[in-house]
This record gives structure tokens, sequence and C-alpha cells, in this order.
């Protein structure tokens, strides 16, 4: 039976990451360099069951703290689980492939996820300008999807040429592998034009809803005065009660469906009467008679803070239904049309 005095220091280390669990074992695997990774793997494997008190003893050599009842260890699953959930599949095959070298020269992680997060056009426009056998290898390692969706954005001819290639195609010597991944980086992946920005356009859309419609209209026209980059992204995140016209009949049911009488009535007081007749179109007949009614007696002695809080309200509401995609906000449609 293997024992604590038989155990070598990587397979005493696989052990107390194995009791610890994952969640908290995967916060410790981040510190590891990529050649002590493949330690533990290989001395996780060599692992049997291990009994509660030889493995209470590795803990003492450690001086950490053990939860009762992890001494029994599935190691080579377990530790397999572990790292599939902690560390990314290219991460794991470069330890398991012997690619550790690469790794402790500094050598970039491949780039072919980033690769897939691209605009099929703007790959596919990068691509057009390459030999067709370079293209080829590229769409070799993107997911089937992305390399159709990307092929339909050719011309035929190139298309026909690079599917061509990328039927007769061997493996690519990784020489040539590391040649396009390095110009895919340098004129592509670290193109300011190729960045995801659309946290910083959600961040500044999220300004911008806390605004009035006279507000936010003369801070997207200093944006545009000022030449801002991406601020079609912005304009398709921003949306303020007053464009509530601008949405479909259906989108608008599914705002309203829900709200109360009152926060409708109130964001209602004193709005146009284009405003208020796409409101009350897309709520029932007995609500709307009771927001009619309550229209009719006036505003007078309605502060007009309540009113524009429950505009922001409303508008809020609409925000969170298109971010789960229960439909596009105006700004959003008026981008994909232009």
């Amino acid at each position: 039976m293997t024992t604590a005095m038989t155990l070598t220091r990587p397979q005493k280390a696989a052990a107390i990451l194995v009791a610890m669990g994952k969640p908290s074992a995967s916060r410790l695997l981040k510190f590891f360099k990529q050649e002590e990774l493949k330690a533990l793997i290989e001395a996780a494997r060599l692992l049997r069951t291990i009994p509660q008190a030889d493995l209470e003893r590795i803990v003492a050599e450690f001086e950490a703290e053990f939860t009762e009842g992890a001494g029994l260890l599935d190691s080579a699953d377990k530790m397999d689980t572990i790292l599939s959930e902690s560390l990314s599949p290219e991460e794991v095959n470069a330890i398991m492939n012997g690619r550790q070298e690469e790794v402790a020269n500094d050598a970039p992680l491949p780039i072919w996820p980033e690769v897939e997060k691209l605009e099929p056009p703007r790959l596919g426009t990068f691509l057009s300008g390459e030999h067709p056998q370079t293209s080829a290898m590229v769409l070799a390692k993107l997911s089937p999807q992305t390399a159709a969706n990307v092929l339909l954005t050719l011309e035929k001819p190139l298309r026909s040429e690079i599917m061509k290639r990328m039927v007769t195609m061997s493996s690519a010597p990784p020489t040539a592998t590391r040649i396009i991944e390095n110009q895919l980086r340098n004129r592509l992946l670290d193109s300011s034009a190729t960045k995801d920005t659309s946290a910083g356009q959600a961040r500044v859309a999220s300004v911008l809803n806390e605004m009035d419609k006279s507000q936010l209209d003369e801070i997207m026209q200093d944006l545009e005065a000022a030449g801002t980059p991406d601020l079609a992204g912005v304009k398709a995140r921003v949306f303020s009660f007053d464009d509530i016209p601008l949405l479909t009949q259906k989108a608008r049911v599914l705002i309203f469906d829900g709200l109360s009488t009152e926060l409708i009535t109130m964001a209602l007081r004193g709005a146009p009467a284009d405003l208020t007749e796409s409101v009350l179109s897309s709520i029932g007949a007995r609500a709307r008679r009771m927001i009619e009614s309550e229209l009719a007696q006036g505003s007078e002695g309605i502060a007009l803070a309540d009113i524009l809080d429950a505009r922001k309200s409303i508008s809020s509401s609409t925000v969170r239904l298109s971010r789960e995609g229960a439909f596009d906000l105006p700004g959003a449609q008026t981008a994909e049309a232009a």
C-alpha cells in the first residue's frame, strides 16, 4: 500500500490538491509553472487510494488544514477534472504534449480562440489578400461553422481554390503554423480596430441611459463631433423613454406587460400625444381606461423628479429585456440597416 513515507514531493502535492477539492485547487493551480503542473499530473496518475491517516501526515508536512473525510483519492481522474476546469484545453495540451519548453520561453498562447471571435467579413477580407494555401491553413484551424461563415464572404473563385487546398492539405509544419499565427496576431488581433470594445461601449451607454432625452442628445452630438470611435456600438445600447414609438408593437407589449398602472401613469404625465398612444396601444383595454382617466385629471402637484424616475425605470426595463435578447433597441436596428 502506498504510504506517506514512500511518496515523492510531487505525489504529496497532488494528493493535497485532490483532497482540497476543485474550487480551492483550481485557484492554486494558476500559480504553478508548466513543468510543475506536468509533474503533478504524472504523480497523480501513480497514486492510488491513500488512507486517512497517511493523508493527514502529508497535510501536516505542509502545515495546511484538511477537510474531514477527504482521505480516499481517485487521483488520476480527479486531477484531470481539476485541470480541465482550471486550464484551457490549449494549456493542458501544452503540458501533456511536451510543449513546456515553448511556454517556458514565453511563447504566446495559441491565438485560434481569439480568431474565432472575429467577424467573418473582417477575417474574410484579410484572407482574400493572402495565398489560398495560407487561407486554407487558417480555416482548417477554425471550427466548421466559423470556417463556413468566412468562406461565404469570399468570391466564388477564391472560395473554390481554398476549399480544394483544404481537401488535399496535410498537417501543417509547426514552423509554418507559428509564422501564420504571428501574422494573424500582428495584423489582426493586435490591431486597435479589432479589439473588443463592447465592455467600454456598454459602460458609456449605461451612463447615457441615466440622462434625460435632451441631455443624451447633446452628449451624443458632442461625441460625434469629437470623432469618438465605435460610437455606433454605443448608440446600439442607448435608449430613452422618448424612443418607445420607435420600437415594434411586439417589443412594446413585452415591456409594459407586468408593469403597474401607477408606474405607467406617472411616466406618461406630460408626455407627447404620439408617445402616449404608443404606450397605451401596448396595454390591455382595462388598464388603458384607468390610465387615461388618471391622466385626464392633470398633473398638478406631481413632482417632475417623480415623472423622470418613472421614465428611467421603464427605460431600464427596456434595456434589460434587450440585453436578454427579447428584441433590438432602435439604435441597434439603425446600425444593422446601415
